[in-house]
C-alpha cells in the first residue's frame, strides 16, 4: 500500500512523461524535437529513450522514429477496462448502498447479456441476482443503459435478434417499443426498470462512460416497488450520478488530465 505523502520518484515521473509524449506524437518527430517541446534536455531524453527501448516499452520504426514497443503493446492487450472499473467502483458503490439503504449493482455487457460484477447493500442476499450471473439485457435498468449506448449497428442487430420474452406483465417485448425506450434512455441519461425483470422490484441505472463516449459499465440502485415508483427518484439519481463521476475520474482521469493526454 502506498502511504499518503510518499514523494514520487522524479526521474521516473520524467521518463513516463516522455513515454507519453512519444506515444502521443505517433512517430512523427525526432527525440530532439520532443525534448524541446517537453522542456527536457536532449541528452536526458536520449538516455530515457534508450532505456525504454531496452525494456521493450518503445520500438524503432523503419524511419528511425520511436513508436510503442512490444512490451507496452502487450500490456495494452492485457488491459481489461471493465475489470479496472470494477476494482475502482467497489468502495464507491458500498458507500452509495449505505446512503440509500438499497441494493447497488454494477454490470457489463458481454455476449448480448448483462454480467453482474458487483452487488452490495442491505438486502443484497435476498435479491435474485448474483455476482458472475448473466441475465437478459432488455428488461433491466443496467441492461437498457448498456444497450442504449451500443454502436448503432450493434444495437440494431440486437433488436433484430429477438424474440424478447416477457418476464412480467411490464416487460417490453416489442422491438420497436424497445428501440423507443432505448432512445429515451440515451436522451435523459438514465434507465428505469419498473417491475420488468421481476414483480415488485424497481431500479434506476446510469452509465459509466469513458471520455470517448464509450460506455463500459452501468450501475444501478434497486428497491422494492412502492405505490409511486418515482418516489425519491431525484435523490437516488443524484447519488448514482455522483458515484459514476467519481468512478469515471478514477478510471479515466479528471477533465484536466484528459485534456493533457
Amino acid at each position: 500500500m502506498v502511504r499518503k505523502g510518499t514523494p514520487p520518484i522524479a526521474a521516473l515521473s520524467r521518463t513516463l512523461a516522455l513515454l507519453e509524449a512519444v506515444i502521443a506524437d505517433g512517430g512523427r518527430s525526432s527525440i530532439a524535437a520532443l525534448a524541446r517541446a517537453n522542456s527536457v534536455p536532449p541528452a536526458t531524453a536520449h538516455r530515457q529513450v534508450v532505456s525504454l527501448v531496452a525494456a521493450g516499452y518503445l520500438g524503432v520504426s523503419d524511419r528511425g522514429r520511436y513508436i510503442p514497443g512490444p512490451r507496452l503493446l502487450g500490456l495494452v492487450h492485457r488491459l481489461d477496462v471493465r475489470q479496472v472499473i470494477v476494482n475502482i467502483a467497489a468502495s464507491q458503490l458500498h458507500e452509495l448502498a449505505v446512503a440509500t439503504g438499497c441494493v447497488v449493482q454494477l454490470g457489463t455487457f458481454e455476449n448480448e447479456m448483462v454480467t453482474y460484477r458487483i452487488k452490495t447493500g442491505e438486502g443484497a442476499g435476498s435479491l435474485f441476482t448474483q455476482v458472475g450471473m448473466q441475465l437478459e439485457a432488455y428488461c433491466s435498468g443496467i441492461g437498457k443503459v448498456l444497450l442504449a449506448h451500443l454502436p448503432e449497428a450493434q444495437r440494431r442487430a440486437y433488436l433484430a435478434g429477438g424474440p424478447f420474452v416477457a418476464l412480467t406483465s411490464r416487460t417490453i417485448t416489442d422491438p420497436c417499443q424497445l428501440e423507443d425506450e432505448l432512445e429515451r434512455v440515451r436522451a435523459r441519461g438514465y434507465a428505469t426498470d419498473e417491475g420488468e425483470i421481476a414483480e415488485g422490484l424497481v431500479c434506476v441505472a446510469v452509465p459509466i462512460q469513458a471520455p470517448d463516449g464509450q460506455v463500459h459499465a452501468a450501475i444501478s440502485v434497486s428497491r422494492a416497488s412502492s405505490a409511486d415508483p418515482s418516489a425519491g427518484l431525484g435523490t437516488i439519481l443524484d447519488g448514482l450520478r455522483a458515484a459514476a463521476r467519481k468512478i469515471e475520474q478514477a478510471a479515466f482521469g479528471t477533465p484536466d488530465q484528459q485534456a493533457l493526454a
